[in-house]
């Protein structure tokens, strides 16, 4: 190889490419931005994963408590087979299905 090739010489790779070594006053500051800019880029996405604090994105208040229904004789009753469900407690209402209907919701006098 003739030593006036621009990849000859015996010297430190960093003499050997481009136009020699970096500054320091340019290195150390480059160093630190990037530590900080991969700094940022982590805790985004440790923040993204966490997720928002729990209950931060309930527009409806929580359901309230479940109401003791015994003495008011209310029954849930299927349109089709006639089956009944005696509902002894009465919170948020979810209508059953029973035959693939939903059932009706019956209140009948109390008994004396």
């Amino acid at each position: 190889m003739p030593t006036g090739s621009p990849g000859a010489g015996s010297g430190p790779p960093w003499d050997r490419c481009y136009r020699g070594r970096m500054p320091p006053w340019l290195l150390i500051p480059g160093a630190i931005l990037l530590g900080y800019v991969i700094w940022r880029v982590g805790m985004a996405t440790l923040r993204s994963l966490a997720g928002p604090a729990p209950g931060t994105l309930d527009t409806e208040k929580p359901p309230a408590q479940a109401e003791d229904v015994e003495d008011l004789d209310v029954y849930l009753v299927c349109g089709e087979c006639g089956t009944e469900f005696k509902v002894s407690r009465l919170g948020e209402l979810q209508i059953p299905r029973h035959c693939g209907e939903k059932m009706l919701v019956e209140r009948r006098p109390g008994t004396v």
